[in-house]
């Protein structure tokens, strides 16, 4: 198991911020959707950790990727929402009532839909802030849509390629 301190905490930031913003913010899919990672930091950040801790590290990461990409905090609000929303995404989505969380003890399908909420959640954020016309809805809502699943597929190899259902 990996240890984690707020140094390596700052550091996966700022890999997860270069990342995003000098590679993955290059890669255009279908000519206009970006696939977005960063998120992943959220997703699964150890929930037995400091939680106003979590909170402002989340925030960071997304003031980090606002810094670069000047969306004037946009990404600070959704990834910090997702952050605070957690728990109650993962309860949801895997039907727990127990105060313990862990990725070990939930089924693939559980942890798939966990992803997937928590990454709609925040493209949904992200882009109604961003685009938001009311003329413009349901176009805003399919690019919502194909963002997530791509973003999901980078999601899900990020989780397989460090394994990290078992290391959470």
């Amino acid at each position: 198991m990996v240890s984690r301190n707020i140094a390596s905490d700052l550091l996966l930031i700022a890999i997860l911020t270069a990342f995003q913003v000098f590679i993955l913010n290059r890669i255009t899919l279908f000519g206009q959707y970006i696939p977005v990672l960063y998120p992943v930091f959220v997703m699964f950040y150890p929930f037995f950790r400091n939680q106003f801790q979590f909170l402002g590290l989340s925030f960071l990461l997304g003031l980090c990727v606002d810094a670069f990409l000047g969306t004037w905090g946009i990404n600070a609000f959704a990834t910090t929402v997702i952050a605070y929303f957690r728990t109650i995404i993962f309860r949801t989505s895997t039907d727990t009532t127990t105060d313990f969380f862990s990725f070990q003890s939930i089924q693939w399908t559980q942890f798939i839909f966990f992803i997937i909420t928590s990454i709609f959640i925040h493209q949904f954020l992200v882009q109604y802030i961003e685009f938001f016309k009311l003329d413009r809805f349901f176009e805003i809502l399919f690019n919502v849509i194909v963002t997530s699943i791509i973003s999901f597929v980078f999601i899900l190899a990020y989780t397989l390629a460090f394994k990290i259902k078992q290391k959470v």
